[in-house]
């Protein structure tokens, strides 16, 4: 028995919907504001990370070189061959951080219990989103390397700081790029708004 395709108007939205919610300037903000607040997590976790892996005495790109080799295994699986490693560890971070990003900038917008109406919700937001939605992806990336409980704890721990670090920068940067877009335009030098008789 083959299913029917289902189609986006058997769910109430409409593709006019579709357009019409794209062309939302709040969704836009949404999406620019969080891929700018995932690329600057990406960058200030990893800078963190490289600050713990060489305090540690282990070699800067570890996480890179872990999450790349988990990349390459996991695509083994499906019969692909490609070079793992930090190089490609590297690559998946810059494009995952964006991407999670804009995922939580278009939620924000979108959704009226997720408007960030304060700077604490902001940071928690931010940290909650990338904690949660990290785990399939660690716990994946521990299944591939066929990680050891003695390997596997301390990769969720450091996993965990450095998303931390992500998740707080994502938020901070969504809260103010999102308000600074909803503030009133600043008036010309000169001319004040109330008129004096």
């Amino acid at each position: 028995m083959k299913a029917k395709p289902l189609h986006s108007e058997q769910l109430g939205v409409t593709p006019q919907d579709l357009g019409h919610r794209l062309d939302n300037p709040s969704l836009r903000r949404g999406l620019v504001w969080g891929s700018i607040g995932g690329l600057a997590g990406t960058m200030l976790m990893d800078l963190f990370g490289t600050g713990l892996f060489l305090a540690a005495g282990l070699p800067p790109s570890l996480s890179f070189s872990v999450c790349g080799d988990a990349a390459a295994g996991f695509l083994a699986w499906l019969g692909q061959t490609v070079a793992g490693g930090a190089p490609l560890g590297a690559l998946l971070h810059y494009v995952i951080g964006p991407v999670l990003g804009a995922a939580l900038g278009a939620a924000v917008t979108g959704i009226a219990g997720l408007r960030l109406d304060s700077t604490a919700k902001g940071l928690g937001l931010g940290v909650l989103f990338v904690e949660v939605v990290s785990q399939p992806l660690l716990a994946a990336a521990a299944v591939v390397l066929k990680m050891t409980p003695a390997e596997a704890v301390p990769w969720f721990g450091v996993a965990f700081a450095m998303h931390l670090v992500y998740g707080l920068v994502l938020g901070a940067s969504l809260r103010h790029g999102l308000r600074s877009s909803t503030l009133p335009a600043a008036q010309p030098a000169g001319q004040n708004s109330a008129k004096i008789g």
